[in-house]
């Protein structure tokens, strides 16, 4: 089992930026890659960023890509997610998740994939 916790979550204006945590304990945190995946109200949970195992490959979303880093401290097992620029359309709430099986380069985008997942915390953008 491996728990997560995300955390960093918030109110920001637009324009702003939210740097996300996700705490993970119980297995060894590097034998899993992790994604952020986002949930706005009504709308199908999205995937906004993945990283490998040991961090050395990243993916985002084409929508964050230019906004968004993924990163990982595995001596924290800690993955963090740093939004920059913000909008009203990133407003959702976000969600980490832990992999044990990747696909080629190491990345899992597909959130069905997941084996593990945080209970989520919320981002709310203002114009």
């Amino acid at each position: 089992q491996v728990q997560l916790v995300e955390s960093g979550g918030g109110l920001v204006q637009a324009g702003g930026s939210l740097t996300l945590s996700c705490a993970a304990s119980g297995r060894t945190f590097t034998n899993y890659a992790v994604g952020w995946f986002r949930q706005a109200p009504g709308k199908e949970r999205e995937f906004v960023a993945a990283i490998s195992r040991g961090g050395t490959q990243t993916a985002a979303a084409n929508s964050v890509k230019d906004r968004f880093t993924i990163s990982r401290d595995n001596a924290e097992n800690t993955v963090y997610l740093q939004m920059n620029s913000l909008t009203p359309e990133d407003t959702a709430v976000y969600y980490c998740a832990a992999a044990a099986r990747v696909d080629y380069g190491g990345l899992v985008t597909n959130r069905d994939r997941y084996d593990y997942w945080g209970q989520g915390t919320q981002v709310t953008v203002s114009a």
